[in-house]
C-alpha cells in the first residue's frame, strides 16, 4: 500500500480538502454563532434589563456611601447600611405622613383632568373643530387604558413589584461587594484585554454614579421648586395657590428621572390642573412649567453634563421610544443610563486607539 493510500485511510471522512470551502464554512459557522447569540440576547432581554436596573440601583447606593465617606470615616458596610436606612426612612415618611394629604389630592386628580379635557374639547367645538362626544369617550378610554398600563407596569403585584424587588435585592448585592463581580467579569476576558476592561469599567461606573447624582439633584430641584412656586409663588401676583401643589411637585420630581418624556407628562398635568382654577391660574402654571424646565435645561443639565456624558436630546428621546416599545416603563427609565454607558465605552476605546496611533507615530524608525 502506497503512502498516499495510507494517508487517505487515516483521513476523517468529514474532512474538506478545499481550503477556500473550509474558509467559507468557518465564516458561516461564525455568523451562525453571532445570530444565535443575538437571538438569545433578545430572548433574555427582559432579564438583562432587570440586571442593568440593579446595577443602576447599586450605583445609587455606592454613590451615597462614597458621599458619606467624606464626612464619616467608617467602614464601607456601615455607610451602605446608613444609606439604606435613610432611604427606607424617607419612604416610610412619605407613606405615613405625606401619604394622607397626597392620597386625598390624588383621589380628586382624575376628575379634574377629565373635566379640563372636556372643557378643551368644548372650546375646540366652539371654534368650528368637528369633535364629537364619541371622540371624547374614545380619547378618555385610551387615556384610561394608558394609565392602567403604566400603573400595572409600575405597581402590579406579580409583575412590577416583583421586578422592583429583584432590582433592589440584586442592586444591594452589587453595592456591598462590587469588586467580586468585576473580577468575575474580567476572568471571562482574555488576559491581554483585561487592563482595557478594568479601565473601561471604572470610567463607566464613575460616569453612572455622577449621572445618577445629577439626576437626583435635578429631581429634587424640580419637585421642590415646582411645589414652592405652585403653592406660594402665585400670591406675589394675586393668584390663589394651585390645587394639589404637593402632588404636582411630587409627580414633577419623580418624572424628572425620565428625561424629555417625564417633563412633557408633568407639564400637561400641571397645566390641566391649573386651568381648573381659571385662566389666570392656568397661565401661571404654564409660566411655572417653562421657568422650571428652562432653569433645569440651561443650568442644571449643563452642569451635570460637564461631569458626566453629554447626550444629545434627540438621541435620548429616540432611545426612550425604542426601549419603551420593547420593555415598557422600565425601558424608558433606563434608556438614558444605558446610552451613557455605551458612549463611555466607545470613548474609552477611541482614547486607547488614539494612544496606540500616537505610539506608532513617534516610534523611532530604523536607519
Amino acid at each position: 500500500m502506497s503512502d498516499s493510500e495510507r494517508s487517505d485511510l487515516g483521513r476523517s471522512p468529514t474532512r474538506i480538502d478545499s481550503r477556500s470551502l473550509r474558509l467559507e464554512i468557518g465564516k458561516a459557522f461564525t455568523w451562525g454563532i453571532v445570530i444565535g447569540l443575538l437571538v438569545l440576547a433578545v430572548y433574555i432581554s427582559q432579564s438583562l434589563l432587570v440586571i442593568f436596573g440593579a446595577m443602576v440601583f447599586g450605583a445609587l447606593i455606592d454613590g451615597g456611601a462614597r458621599l458619606l465617606a467624606r464626612i464619616l470615616p467608617i467602614a464601607r458596610g456601615f455607610r451602605i447600611a446608613i444609606v439604606l436606612l435613610l432611604t427606607a426612612a424617607f419612604l416610610i415618611w412619605l407613606g405615613y405622613f405625606a401619604g394622607s394629604q397626597i392620597s386625598q389630592q390624588a383621589a380628586q386628580f382624575p376628575s379634574i383632568v377629565t373635566e379640563q379635557i372636556g372643557r378643551t374639547i368644548g372650546w375646540l367645538q366652539s371654534r368650528g373643530f368637528a369633535v364629537e362626544s364619541g371622540d371624547i369617550r374614545s380619547f378618555a378610554g385610551s387615556l384610561a387604558s394608558g394609565v392602567g398600563t403604566v400603573t400595572q407596569a409600575i405597581g402590579g403585584v406579580v409583575g412590577g413589584l416583583t421586578t422592583l424587588f429583584l432590582i433592589m435585592i440584586i442592586g444591594i448585592y452589587f453595592a456591598v461587594d462590587p469588586d467580586i463581580y468585576e473580577r468575575g467579569a474580567a476572568w471571562m476576558i482574555p488576559a491581554r484585554h483585561r487592563d482595557a476592561f478594568y479601565d473601561t469599567f471604572s470610567h463607566m461606573a464613575k460616569t453612572l454614579r455622577r449621572l445618577l447624582a445629577g439626576r437626583l439633584l435635578g429631581m429634587l430641584f424640580e419637585g421642590f421648586f415646582t411645589w414652592i412656586m405652585l403653592a406660594f409663588g402665585g400670591m406675589l401676583i394675586g393668584i390663589d395657590p394651585v390645587p394639589m401643589a404637593a402632588l404636582l411637585g411630587l409627580l414633577t420630581g419623580l418624572l424628572a428621572f425620565i428625561p424629555n418624556i417625564g417633563a412633557i407628562v408633568s407639564g400637561v398635568l400641571m397645566v390641566l390642573v391649573g386651568f381648573s382654577g381659571g385662566t389666570d391660574m392656568g397661565l401661571y402654571t404654564i409660566f411655572v412649567y417653562f421657568l422650571v424646565q428652562n432653569f433645569d435645561g440651561y443650568v442644571i443639565i449643563p452642569m451635570i453634563a460637564k461631569k458626566t456624558v453629554d447626550l444629545a436630546p434627540a438621541l435620548v428621546l429616540s432611545a426612550q421610544l425604542i426601549f419603551g416599545v420593547l420593555f415598557g416603563i422600565l425601558g424608558i427609565a433606563l434608556a438614558d443610563p444605558l446610552l451613557a454607558m455605551i458612549k463611555t465605552a466607545l470613548q474609552r476605546r477611541s482614547a486607547r486607539m488614539e494612544d496606540v496611533d500616537d505610539v506608532k507615530t513617534f516610534e523611532p524608525k530604523d536607519a
